[in-house]
């Protein structure tokens, strides 16, 4: 009996054996992806990337923003917790989901020396990215984005019916380690009469790469581009940095200036997002 459990054993050896270099190279195969492979996020600028997040790859993209404006003796305080959850269906398509989360707006009258505070949700959207190409000579790296917001939050803060978008980014490497990102669109809106309409979205960000996890960007935004009816151009100034804690983890902050209006002041923001 002990010789027979012997030479069992000696046979079980013998298979793992044989399969013990493919058990290596394929753990040598993960190790190397996960060395490589680098998040890349859609934030803390409001230039998307043209990127993916890759086949079966989750990404979680989320922080914490605090818009101040300050008009006609009404000072608002808006915080909300914008998030973005990214799952990579192929090599070149993503599904998202995009909300500004838990926002609370804090009203004060300087003049009544009255005040009020609102708390909800915002609305939710739902979209998809196709990574085009990749860039190659003086052709940019293409990606475009097709949304749908809806109107799914809160009283205070629910948009009016559903809002659909599309996005075109554009992105090229140049000199210094910088890069340059385009992003035009188009949006059909919906005034709370009911009444559709169209606006633009329009930005254009330069950033730096300082070494391999720090990098910093400026940038001019404006997620809406509408007549004075349909409430106005909001544009903004932005500057930024991130930091790659890891290749899968980064922080970031941005700080955006109001350039008119109907824009708020300033708003401040820090993140953190996670490749899965």
């Amino acid at each position: 009996m002990k010789i027979r459990t012997n030479l069992r054993t000696l046979y079980r050896f013998k298979y793992i054996s044989l399969f013990l270099p493919v058990f290596v190279a394929l753990g040598s195969t993960i190790v190397k992806a996960a060395e490589t492979d680098v998040i890349v996020t859609d934030r803390p600028d409001f230039v998307e990337s043209s990127d993916v997040v890759g086949k079966g790859r989750f990404q979680l993209e989320t922080g914490i923003n605090l818009e101040l404006n300050n008009r006609n003796n009404i000072k608002d305080k808006l915080s909300t917790t914008p998030t973005l959850l990214r799952l990579g269906t192929g090599d070149t398509w993503e599904l998202r989901i995009e909300t500004d989360g838990r926002t609370v707006l804090k009203s004060e009258d300087t003049v009544a020396t009255t005040s009020s505070t609102v708390r909800g949700y915002s609305d939710v959207s739902l979209g998809a990215k196709w990574h085009v190409m990749d860039d190659h000579g003086a052709m940019p790296s293409i990606g475009i984005l097709a949304n749908v917001d809806l109107d799914s939050g809160s009283r205070a803060f629910r948009g009016n019916g559903l809002r659909p978008s599309i996005r075109l980014v554009a992105e090229w490497d140049l000199l210094g380690d910088m890069s340059l990102g385009v992003m035009p669109g188009l949006m059909y809106d919906k005034t709370p009469a009911g009444k559709r309409f169209y606006s633009g979205i329009f930005g254009v960000v330069l950033g730096k790469s300082w070494n391999e996890r720090f990098r910093t960007f400026v940038e001019v935004a404006a997620s809406q581009v509408a007549r004075a009816k349909n409430g106005g151009s909001v544009v903004t100034a932005d500057i930024g940095a991130a930091y790659l804690l890891s290749n899968l983890c980064q922080i970031d902050m941005g700080l955006f200036k109001g350039l008119n209006k109907n824009t708020a002041d300033l708003t401040w923001g820090v993140g953190v997002s996670v490749k899965f």
